[in-house]
């Protein structure tokens, strides 16, 4: 089932439950980006958000509990109030000033 972006800002979501990250392959790349099994949801955004390459978020997708998330929706996880991690803008560290949480 695939979520609706507009949906997803009040929807409750579980950060802490596993995830799947399926990254869409990126040409300019030498060495291919590919699936990717997380503990938890948050960090598996976390990673599509900051370290994949902008280019390669769309088309990529992440399954958690059943749920398909595609890059807007992925985007719009990592922004809702409710995101647990840290976020980093460029160069400086968080403008959420949440502290990193440690399971």
């Amino acid at each position: 089932m695939r979520a609706n972006v507009h949906l997803m800002k009040d929807a409750p979501f579980d950060f802490t439950a596993a995830a799947e990250l399926f990254p869409c392959r990126y040409r300019r790349n030498k060495r291919p980006i590919g699936y990717k099994r997380f503990d938890n949801a948050a960090e598996a955004i976390r990673f599509a958000i900051e370290e994949l390459p902008a280019p390669l978020l769309n088309g990529t997708f992440l399954d958690v509990e059943d749920r398909r998330f595609e890059g807007d929706d992925i985007r719009a996880l990592y922004e809702r109030d409710d995101y647990p991690l840290r976020r980093m803008t460029g160069d400086a560290e968080d403008v959420s000033e949440k502290p990193e949480r440690k399971e």
